[in-house]
């Protein structure tokens, strides 16, 4: 059964009415020559005979009018039944331009998108190890020889790792390198000789714009390839994921993302990757309208290393680092609770070149088994990114690389200095 819409029937109705008064007036004036035609003839007969003529004439005419009428109204239903099924053919393969945009970046990319599962080890009552299955996510094909981008926690813990394609077939993957401080890792399968695998290529997260259209797609609840649809509602949030980590810059959307999204790829209306589906915000666990990725800046970056070296390689400070705490400054006698308090520097490393001193007073710390230095510099600020906690600490280090020279602020008795360092490896 078809439908109309309303905008449908109308037009119908107008060209139907439309119709039937051009055929009728055209009939009208047909009609009207003939009959004048019969009258100037020239015809002589009696009057019976011009009587039985007339009635002849008139019946011919009637006959002629039903003829013409009924032809007009076999014509019009055909006319009307090929515009009907011409207007719904269109409609029904017809599509906006937002509808044809998602189909072709879903086209483009479903294939190049893979469900992973785990299996990890476990113990039961009398520790004797068992294997069961551990957790599921996404990953994109980021290379015809079978290497896929995911996150770490999507595969943390596991002892066996496998994907499954879009045809259904699966194969175990082994990891290449991961990376906590931006949950982002690598794992790679041997595709079968003669497989040409389907990939995604990165996109450009600096140029997002609020308001940009974005495409994920994903494997949420085990439901494979899923697409949906939504828009950067955020940029360049600072969000601290499972490990621990604050990872900076996050791409935040406003399209679904539920478990089992992790790690697959978040397009742009063109079909490249410019983040990685990472964590929801959610007080009941599933999508909330608020979902968080990797930027691909973040991302090309990571994978380069971990291709290269099996982790990412970051500059770092030569120096036992602890978290300032209420109770150390207190017992310290400092006049700040936050920042990262140097405990000891690296003879000769760059933090002791930089000219930051580390503690002279020794305590405990903890459990009471480990001891931390009291009395050195606190580190409150790099590279204008104020360093509240240890996350804070790594994640103003995370994009930095070893030669980079960076701009600390630290507090030394009860004033802030400004120091310049150039990080190691």
């Amino acid at each position: 059964m078809k439908l109309y819409s309303q905008t449908q029937l109308f037009r119908i109705i107008l060209i139907t009415i439309a119709a039937t008064l051009l055929v009728s007036t055209i009939a009208f004036f047909s009609l009207g020559k003939k009959s004048s035609n019969k009258n100037n003839s020239g015809f002589v007969t009696t009057s019976v005979s011009q009587e039985t003529q007339s009635d002849t004439t008139e019946g011919q005419l009637e006959e002629n009018e039903v003829q013409v009428q009924s032809d007009t109204n076999l014509a019009l239903l055909q006319t009307n039944n090929q515009l009907l099924d011409s207007t719904f053919s269109v409609s029904n393969t017809s599509y906006t331009q937002d509808e044809s945009q998602n189909i072709n970046v879903y086209n483009l990319c479903n294939e190049a998108v893979v469900n992973i599962n785990t299996k990890i080890t476990a113990y039961d009552w009398f520790l004797e190890p068992y294997v069961q299955d551990g957790g599921s996510g996404s990953g994109s094909i980021i290379d015809k020889r079978g290497y896929i981008l995911t996150n770490v926690h999507v595969i943390q813990g596991a002892t066996k790792i496998y994907v499954s394609l879009f045809d259904g077939t699966q194969y175990e993957a082994e990891v290449v390198g991961q990376d906590l401080d931006s949950d982002l890792a690598v794992i790679k399968f041997n595709p079968p000789e003669g497989m040409s695998l389907k990939t995604i290529s990165f996109g450009d997260s600096t140029s997002l714009k609020v308001g940009q259209k974005v495409i994920a797609i994903g494997n949420p609840f085990g439901l494979e390839r899923t697409m949906t649809t939504g828009i950067v509602s955020g940029l360049g949030r600072p969000i601290q994921n499972s490990n621990n980590r604050i990872i900076r810059n996050m791409v935040q959307t406003d399209a679904a993302i539920n478990p089992g999204n992790s790690g697959g790829p978040l397009l742009d209306s063109s079909g490249r990757m410019i983040g990685i589906n990472t964590m929801i915000k959610s007080s009941s666990g599933s999508s909330a309208g608020v979902g968080f990725a990797v930027p691909s800046e973040t991302a090309i970056r990571v994978v380069a290393d971990l291709l290269k070296y099996g982790k990412v390689q970051r500059g770092q400070i030569d120096a036992t680092i602890v978290q300032l705490s209420r109770r150390i400054a207190q017992y310290a006698g400092l006049d700040i609770a936050e920042g990262i308090l140097i405990s000891e520097v690296v003879e000769g490393g760059n933090a002791e070149k930089a000219g930051i001193k580390g503690g002279t007073q020794a305590a405990y710390y903890g459990s009471r088994r480990d001891i931390i230095y009291i009395g050195g510099d606190v580190i409150t600020k790099i590279d204008d990114i104020n360093i509240t906690s240890i996350a804070d600490y790594y994640s103003a280090l995370e994009s930095k690389k070893p030669g980079d020279t960076v701009t600390l602020v630290i507090h030394r008795n009860r004033k802030d200095l400004t120091v310049k360092l150039t990080l190691s490896e």
